[in-house]
């Protein structure tokens, strides 16, 4: 299985962030205008958080909150799940799966590289497999 590094490298290693102080509003439109399901949070170049349509579900809407007058570290979910560029596309689904999130910042020598949604991970492992049955088929039909 293919390591994050070659999944970086193919869809890119541009990430979208906002800061601690960024209102939440703020944070949704960007969301909305680079259609992701979550941004970074960034205090400097520390990663401080993650902030996703579910946090906003969970901690705006449902409580009753104002999202032009929340900042970002009031809903955030802090202590991130990270990996690094090493890890395989199979260790990232099995982390995804048992924490139940769908993006994965993505570190090395303590500096973030890049972001991996589950979409990205899905679609690697999907490409993968294909390839595998592909050559099975050949292989069966005697064609290679």
């Amino acid at each position: 299985m293919k390591p994050v590094r070659e999944l970086l490298r193919i869809k890119g290693q541009e990430t979208w962030s906002v800061t601690p102080d960024t209102p939440v509003y703020d944070a949704l439109k960007l969301m909305a205008e680079k259609n992701v399901g979550a941004l970074l949070v960034l205090d400097g170049d520390k990663l401080a958080g993650i902030l996703s349509e579910r946090d906003y579900a969970r901690k705006v809407i449902l409580k009753g909150k104002a999202s032009k007058n929340t900042p970002a570290r009031e809903i955030m979910s802090e202590n991130v799940v990270c990996v690094t560029p090493e890890q395989s596309v199979a260790e990232c689904m099995a982390l995804m799966t048992d924490k139940h999130i769908r993006h994965l910042p993505v570190i090395e020598d303590g500096k973030l590289v890049g972001v991996i949604s589950i979409g990205d991970v899905v679609k690697a492992i999907i490409s993968e497999q294909k390839f595998v049955i592909e050559q099975l088929e050949h292989y069966i039909a005697g064609t290679r």
